[in-house]
């Protein structure tokens, strides 16, 4: 690349998770006036370098909804980076792979173990590998495209966690049979150490101070995986699927809230 342009810090307060990282990809990536990204997910920053105004990329931050600001702009010599941005597509493909992998593991396990909590985490499995894949497609996409696959995206997702919420009220209601709770303990440990895979991988194209620091924090994906596990244990000890239908609920609101930001990217 030639010619200057400028780099502009945003503060995003809702950036916490790769998931989040990638969204915000998928929306500035295609923009012809951004070149590069570069983020701090635990100081929740964004470097944008880019040309054209702050103000226009701002604009396209807040239709994410994740609380954007611009902290600061100067101008610098815009670059190109080729070996980064083939390091990026390759963990992308990774952690796609990983993430389908245990959307189909945990959907199984939670249909043979009668468990909606494992269905519900595998939902959610499922909304970070969309993600990685809109972020995939995207790479040198027109935005109509963008907008047309995460549309789709976004109400398939969408339609998945609505059936999986109501599934839990009729469970309820009906109280339903005890799920087993050793196969919702044991696919949910393998299932919380392939999303410590997949933050590993995505850090690598990071310094390794940044790489320590983004660990810090836990991601909706583990904390979800932790949440599993417990309700394995309460259902065991209380022999009730009560712990086990609170824990699908609350994965499947996670799963519509994450429908609707994939949604908010076909605007």
């Amino acid at each position: 690349m030639t010619g200057t342009g400028l780099k502009t810090t945003f503060r995003i307060v809702k950036m916490d998770c790769p998931s989040e990282e990638q969204l915000i990809r998928m929306k500035l990536m295609g923009t012809p006036s951004v070149q590069a990204l570069a983020f701090d997910i635990p100081n929740r920053k964004l470097e944008v370098y880019h040309t054209g105004r702050p103000e226009d990329v701002l604009d396209l931050l807040e239709t994410l909804h994740l609380g954007a600001s611009v902290v600061s702009s100067e101008q610098m010599q815009p670059f190109a980076d080729p070996e980064a941005d083939r390091l990026q597509t390759r963990i992308l493909w990774q952690v796609l792979f990983i993430n389908v992998l245990f959307f189909v593991v945990e959907m199984i396990a939670g249909l043979i173990a009668s468990s909606m909590g494992l269905a519900a985490d595998s939902l959610d499995m499922l909304a970070d590998g969309i993600v990685y894949a809109l972020a995939l497609f995207a790479v040198g996409g027109a935005a109509g495209r963008k907008r047309r696959v995460a549309a789709i995206a976004g109400y398939f997702q969408g339609i998945l966690g609505v059936l999986g919420f109501i599934e839990v009220i009729h469970r309820f209601l009906g109280r339903g049979e005890t799920p087993d709770f050793l196969t919702m303990i044991i696919v949910s440990v393998f299932a919380l150490a392939a999303n410590a895979i997949c933050v590993i991988l995505l850090q690598r194209s990071k310094s390794d101070v940044h790489m320590r620091a983004s660990l810090i924090f836990t991601s909706m994906d583990v904390i979800a995986n932790l949440g599993v596990i417990a309700a394995g244990i309460l259902v065991h000890l209380t022999r009730s699927n009560i712990p086990d239908l609170v824990v699908g609920a609350i994965v499947f609101i996670l799963v519509l809230q994450g429908a609707y930001r994939i949604l908010r990217l076909a605007r």
